[in-house]
């Protein structure tokens, strides 16, 4: 009897369980709200990963009907809404989930993101704000809000309070001379400065920034008074000798001058238009006061690996523009031998030197050199000629001067040049009538 009662009651229990699946089956058990709302919100995720934005809008939408208060869902429609730039829908939906629940930053960066797509700087700037408790470092996003609105006196005293608190940025220092090209903002700013260096009187680059404003505003009193203070406190400091080399040149005291010149020239710290500035006022100098040449020399050696400008080059066409003619020849002689390649200008420019002191052997045997190298250059055969015609060796000035001819190429200048050394090269070899012809060649050249 009791194995009798055993199996009844098994298969009570198993009907029980077939009725409940029967019931499953026909629909008779319906899911909670909950349920419901998780289907919603889950397919919702699947559809925006997916990038189909408007299914997934559709199945939050139906997450609301059942949990109207709920944030996340706001948060997700609203970043559904900015996927697809309806950005009205988009910043309403973050609006809500930042009202329902104020404390999670997310919500806000919804918002943020929406004013930022839409450049709506002004509400940007009001978000930010609200960011700004939850994460310290939305401040350099307020930086560039304050530049984009031209709230210059705001940017610069938040760029201020960043550069003492996590450090300077190269974006923040180019908004910073952005700001300060405005001379109304140079007085504050200058005041900020005295301040810093007194909190911290061995960081350099605020007496850099100092002496930078008191130079555009042609204090130089002051400006020297911050290079020495500078110097004082930082006695390696280059920038320090940068503002001070100007001062001996003007107190014409060359030895300081050039220890001033010779620490900024070796620095790599110094930018090299600084340096091509402070060379060029030394050359002025040297002009003047000609025992500082041999430092002048020295310092071209500084601009040896300077692939802008041949700094050798130019002082040579300085000294050569006064007809100092040796001393352009001493520096583009220094040009040739520290190139890598051997230039047709400065050459050019070498042999005219020659010529104007009356060298012509070396004008001779440099032209003639030189056309080994660039043997489609003409200006060489004409100084070739040139030279071979004023040393009496006729011969080879007419045989140079008729090759470098074929190359002359609307050059007219060039060309009555050539007419007139082969009219002479013809004249000392006593051929008359070809001597007649070039120089007629040259004068019908002159009348046109």
């Amino acid at each position: 009897m009791r194995y009798k009662s055993i199996l009844v009651c098994w298969f009570a229990v198993l009907l029980c369980n077939a009725t409940l699946v029967y019931a499953q089956d026909t629909g008779e058990y319906k899911p909670t709200d909950k349920d419901k709302f998780q289907d919603y919100f889950f397919e919702a995720l699947k559809q925006k990963g997916i990038e189909n934005y408007d299914k997934a809008i559709v199945s939050l939408e139906k997450c609301l009907k059942l949990e109207p208060q709920n944030a996340t869902v706001h948060f997700e429609l609203g970043k559904n809404y900015l996927a697809q730039k309806n950005y009205n829908n988009a910043i309403t939906s973050f609006e809500k989930a930042n009202e329902i629940d104020p404390t999670n930053k997310w919500f806000l960066v919804g918002i943020y993101d929406v004013n930022y797509a839409t450049k709506d700087f002004v509400g940007g700037i009001m978000t930010i704000n609200k960011l700004i408790p939850f994460d310290a470092k939305f401040k350099e996003d307020l930086t560039s809000l304050y530049m984009n609105t031209s709230q210059f006196d705001k940017a610069l005293a938040l760029i201020n309070e960043l550069n003492e608190t996590v450090g300077k940025s190269d974006r923040r220092e180019a908004y910073k001379i952005q700001i300060l090209s405005q001379g109304k903002y140079q007085s504050s700013e200058i005041e900020n400065l005295l301040q810093q260096i007194k909190k911290a009187p061995k960081e350099e680059s605020n007496y850099v920034s100092l002496i930078y404003l008191y130079s555009k505003n042609n204090d130089i009193e002051k400006v020297l008074q911050t290079a020495k203070e500078l110097e004082k406190e930082i006695p390696s400091s280059v920038w320090a000798q940068v503002s001070l080399f100007k001062y001996h040149l003007e107190n014409k005291d060359g030895d300081k001058a050039v220890k001033a010149m010779n620490l900024v020239l070796e620095s790599s710290k110094i930018d090299s238009k600084i340096k091509h500035r402070i060379l060029n006022e030394f050359l002025l100098f040297v002009n003047i006061n000609p025992q500082y040449a041999a430092d002048l020399e020295k310092a071209v050696g500084y601009f040896d690996n300077d692939s802008d400008i041949n700094v050798a080059q130019e002082l040579g066409k300085f000294y050569h523009s006064k007809q100092q003619y040796d001393k352009a020849i001493q520096f583009y002689e220094i040009a040739n031998q520290k190139s890598e390649s051997v230039g047709v200008e400065t050459n050019l420019l070498l042999l005219q030197a020659y010529t104007d002191t009356k060298q012509f052997d070396k004008v001779a045997k440099k032209a003639t050199d030189l056309i080994d190298l660039f043997p489609n250059q003409p200006q060489f055969y004409y100084f070739s000629g040139l030279g071979n015609n004023q040393l009496g060796q006729f011969k080879k000035a007419k045989e140079f001067l008729e090759m470098g001819m074929d190359f002359v190429v609307e050059d007219k200048a060039l060309e009555i040049n050539f007419n007139i050394q082969l009219g002479e090269a013809y004249n000392g070899l006593g051929d008359m009538a070809k001597k007649e012809l070039y120089f007629s060649k040259a004068n019908q050249l002159l009348k046109k």
